[in-house]
């Protein structure tokens, strides 16, 4: 059967379902005291890693799923686009599908927990966001302890891993007490910042459109915080960043090595099915393909992700001006995987090209992308795996000072559940990855502290290290 063309001469494509890391699960709600007790995780991890993208013969479309699902408003946009300016890139199928204002699936939808699509390690256990807090402080410290603290949350979900986090700082508060500290969440949704407010502060208040904040508040401990729809409206400063799944949801270019080059993946209108989607490949080279793909690529299916490179040079050279660190946290590869690209609904595998706009979409973070990008300007460390990093941040001795705390079995039950979600390399703990950026000369003490025993700046790094609290 000869290989069929689409449109002005584009190749037809298919691809290989690319397995699951997301997970399905809940977290229980109310406030909890320092180290108290992780809510009940009876859950199940989908299938691990992904396979590679093929040429085929045959059109990978929607199949016959489309039509057990009626057209949702964003298909009807999608084909409206196209029509009006032909086959449009993945990365911006999956901007309009995300975070289009009026029909996106981040923008009216919260997605998360037992009740949604899928669910994050903040929502499983208090422990992790805990840890992550004892990380951002220990960092703090060795870099001097500075006046000024800016936390800054990129994607914050419903707020579970920063109301962790501020516990962490107000526990330890005596230590705290000279440093200014304020929190920046940069949050697109008004569904989840709506969410954000409620758990983080008592009430909110919303600012006028000419600042750059859209909503500010006080957090339920007393601290000033704000809410951003671009990282560049955050204020500069000495600011620590988290990105918790964050970078996995960024939109993406995908190219395919054909016997004619490299060609950019693009999603365009069935001709056999005008309510339905398909894969096709440009006749020719793209401004993107030129840009993205090097000479030296030995892959044959290659994904890109443009906005990470933005957004990393953006955090790295605020890092090297003014200070602090960052912390990304996502489930990713070292620069060796081809395709990633998935769906997720219901805690299931969904396909990315049926009923757009009521599923997540989401594709492995490239480590290596972010580190080129960032060396010049910044030191990273990793990725290393949760497992590796929980366990260096002393995950195994607080789970000893709760299980010796619980009164009951069903207590000490969900504890050792959410501990093996945790940790498990079959589960979260293998599939995600903890990657830091740091000022260069927060890891040149090393060579200092060689020679001198007396030296009060430690260059070993929380978490990528032993943790070292003085």
């Amino acid at each position: 059967m000869p290989l069929a063309l689409a449109g002005p001469a584009c190749l037809r494509l298919g691809r290989s379902v690319a397995r699951s890391c997301r997970f399905h699960g809940s977290r229980s709600a109310g406030e909890r005291p320092w180290w108290g007790l992780a809510n009940r995780a009876s859950l199940r991890a989908l299938l691990p890693g992904s396979s590679s993208t093929i040429l085929r013969c045959q059109c990978f479309s929607s199949e016959n799923k489309a039509a057990e699902n009626p057209a949702s408003p964003m298909l009807k946009h999608l084909i409206m686009k196209i029509k009006a300016t032909g086959p449009i890139t993945v990365a911006e199928y999956m901007r309009e599908v995300l975070t289009n204002p009026v029909k996106g699936y981040y923008m009216h939808h919260d997605m998360l927990g037992e009740k949604g699509d899928f669910v994050t390690s903040p929502e499983i256990s208090q422990i992790f966001g805990e840890l992550i807090g004892i990380w951002f402080v220990s960092e703090w410290m060795a870099s001097g302890k500075p006046k000024k603290f800016q936390l800054v949350e990129l994607g914050p979900g419903r707020g579970s891993l920063t109301s962790d986090i501020l516990r962490v700082f107000n526990q330890l508060s005596s230590l705290l007490s000279k440093c200014e500290i304020s929190v920046h969440l940069m949050e697109v949704s008004p569904k989840l910042s709506e969410i954000q407010a409620s758990v983080l502060t008592e009430e909110n208040t919303k600012l006028q459109e000419s600042s750059a904040a859209y909503m500010q508040g006080v957090t339920k401990t007393g601290l000033s915080i704000f809410w951003y729809r671009d990282l560049n409206d955050v204020p500069v400063g000495n600011s620590f960043y988290l990105a918790h799944e964050f970078f996995d949801a960024l939109p993406i270019h995908k190219f395919q090595k054909t016997e004619k080059g490299w060609r950019e993946l693009l999603v365009d209108i069935d001709p056999e099915a005008p309510d339905k989607l398909r894969f096709v490949l440009a006749p020719s080279i793209t401004p993107a393909a030129e840009v993205f793909i090097h000479d030296e690529e030995s892959r044959n299916h290659v994904e890109v992700c443009p906005d990470a490179g933005i957004i990393i040079q953006k955090l790295a050279q605020n890092i090297e001006e003014n200070g602090g660190a960052a912390l990304i946290v996502d489930y990713g590869h070292d620069g060796t995987k081809t395709d990633t690209f998935r769906g997720f609904r219901g805690h299931k595998l969904h396909d990315v090209l049926v009923s757009p706009g009521t599923a997540d979409l989401t594709a492995d973070v490239d480590f290596r992308y972010l580190q080129r990008i960032a060396q010049e300007r910044v030191a990273t460390l990793g990725p290393i795996k949760q497992q590796d990093f929980l366990r260096n941040m002393g995950i195994d001795i607080r789970l000893q000072v709760l299980l010796q705390n619980a009164n009951d079995v069903l207590t000490r039950n969900q504890l050792l559940r959410s501990y093996e979600m945790l940790m498990d390399l079959d589960k979260m703990g293998a599939r995600f990855n903890f990657f830091a950026m740091l000022p260069h000369n927060r890891l040149r003490p090393s060579i200092q502290i060689m020679e001198t025993e007396h030296s009060s700046v430690s260059a070993t790094v929380a978490g990528f290290g032993e943790l070292l609290l003085k």
